[in-house]
Order: structure tokens, then sequence, then C-alpha cells
């Protein structure tokens, strides 16, 4: 059994602050693409029957709406924002799946909705209905919100590692091999092709194992490596020549690991168990692993 009480201000601060910067961030990255209308959406749009003349006038309006949302949770993270940012990215990352682009692409975007799913599940209480669609949401340094946040970004950080290692591993996307090109590693004929298709799936399996050793020991040093990794492999894109929104928009994918390794591991590293109890003095005892 484990006895743990509230976590200094300082850090439940620090923590609100990264979830919502995070979250807000991932908004306006994606509404950037709106505004500039990506080609790439037209392929969401025609699941609804809109057409690219039809879908090319949509995008704007959309990404206001992103825009909008994302400076909310930067600067009035009231509930209903909240609510608004965990239904939408997961609707978005749901698009990829019903498109054909498989379930790696929805795993690959936990960062996106797992954060600000994790900023929901630790906020503190608020009372009254007014007041939960007009106060700004705090995290609660209590034990609770601590246990929910922290298992709700362990989760989301694994299944975003495994789905990219999936791109790789699985997929073998082809705009690796750009990335690779970028840190000197390119084929200089036909015949080394095969051993850079196996350096991408090589390095996706890798991506994997990460993210299945977070998912079952998540301790500081492993994501301190993830932080990085992740940081450094998304601004291969930059240097890929793709436009810089495509780092903002990941945004998700940095902070759901920073979170993590700032809560305490006392949280961080729990598994949720059958007993569970809260007493008056919210003192929270639970049965732990690890």
């Amino acid at each position: 059994m484990l006895e743990c009480s509230d976590i200094e201000p300082w850090r439940a601060k620090t923590i609100e602050v990264v979830l919502r910067v995070g979250a807000g961030f991932c908004f306006i990255g994606h509404g950037a693409f709106g505004i500039l209308a990506k080609p790439g959406w037209l392929r969401y749009l025609h699941l609804f029957g809109i057409g690219p003349e039809r879908g090319f006038r949509v995008m704007p309006v959309i990404g206001m709406v992103d825009i909008t949302i994302g400076f909310a949770l930067l600067f009035a993270p009231v509930l209903p924002v909240i609510v608004w940012a965990v239904v939408w990215t997961v609707f978005t990352a749901l698009l990829r799946p019903a498109a054909g682009e498989g379930w790696w692409e929805f795993l690959e975007r936990a960062g996106n909705y797992g954060v600000p799913l994790a900023l929901g599940l630790s906020a503190a209480p608020i009372s009254g209905w007014w007041a939960r669609l007009t106060q700004r949401v705090h995290v609660d340094p209590g034990p609770g919100a601590m246990y929910r946040g922290a298992l709700v970004l362990r989760v989301s950080t694994a299944a975003l590692l495994i789905g990219h290692g999936g791109y790789g591993a699985v997929m073998h996307k082809a705009s690796w091999v750009n990335y690779l090109a970028k840190l000197g590693i390119r084929p200089s004929s036909m015949e080394q092709i095969p051993s850079i298709v196996h350096l991408v799936s090589s390095i996706g399996w890798v991506e994997i194992a990460l993210g299945v050793a977070v998912l079952v020991h998540p301790n500081a040093a492993l994501l301190g490596v993830v932080v990085v990794w992740k940081v450094f492999t998304e601004r291969l894109r930059i240097q890929a020549g793709e436009p810089s929104w495509e780092f903002v928009e990941r945004f998700g994918s940095y902070t759901a690991p920073l979170v993590l390794l700032i809560i305490p591991a006392s949280y961080r590293l729990w598994l949720p168990t059958l007993s569970v109890h809260r007493r008056q003095d919210r003192v929270l005892s639970v049965e732990t692993y690890g």
C-alpha cells in the first residue's frame, strides 16, 4: 500500500501550463493547415460528400475554429473548450483509418487527444453548472487527479510511440527516407535501397519497443529519452522542407511524455487495482505495482 498526499502547488501549476500549451499549440498548428487549405484534407472531407471545390471553401472555416479553440486552451481553458478539444481530436484522428490510412495513424495522434483529456481529468472540481461553463479549469494537486492524469498520459505516450513506430515497422512510409537523408543517410545506389528500408523498419520497431516500455514502467530516464527523441524526429520534418506547422501541430507528442516526467514517480508508476479508497483527509491509499 502507498500513501500519497497533494503535490506541491508549483508542480501542479507547471503541469497545468504545459498541458494547456501542448493542447493549444496542437489546435493552432492544425488550424493553420485549414487556413492554408491543405490538399490532404480533401480525402477526409470526401467521407462526408464534400468535393474539392466546396472543400477548399470549408477548410479555412475549420481552421479558424481550431485556432480559436487553441487560443482558448492557452488563455481561457474552460470546461466546454476542453470537452470540445477532446471530442474533436478523437473525431479527426478517427477520420484517418476511416479514409483507409490505417489505425497506426489514429494511435500516432494520441498526444492530440490524450493531452486535453489529461487536463480535463486532472482538473479541480467546480461547483455549479454556470461555473462549469465559465470558470477556468485548474489542475487539482490532489492524489486522485494526479493518478488520473498520469494514467491517461502514460497510455497516450505509449500509443503515440507505437503508432509512429508502425509507420516504419509496418507501413514503411516513404517520407521516412527523406528524413534520413537529412541526417546524411541516403542510398548511393539501387543496391543500397533494401538496407535503407531495413533501417526504416528497425527504427519503427525501436519506437514500438519504447512505447511498450513507457506503458510498463515509465521511469524518468526513459521519459527524458522519449521527449528528446520526439522533438528531434519531428524537427526533421522542417529540415525535409515540410511546413513548420507540422512541428507545431504535434506539440501533444512532446507534451504528453514531458508532463508525465513532471508528475512524481509515485503517481506516474502507479497501476490501478480493485483496491482504491479515499479518506476524508483526501489522502488516497492504493495498491501499486513497480
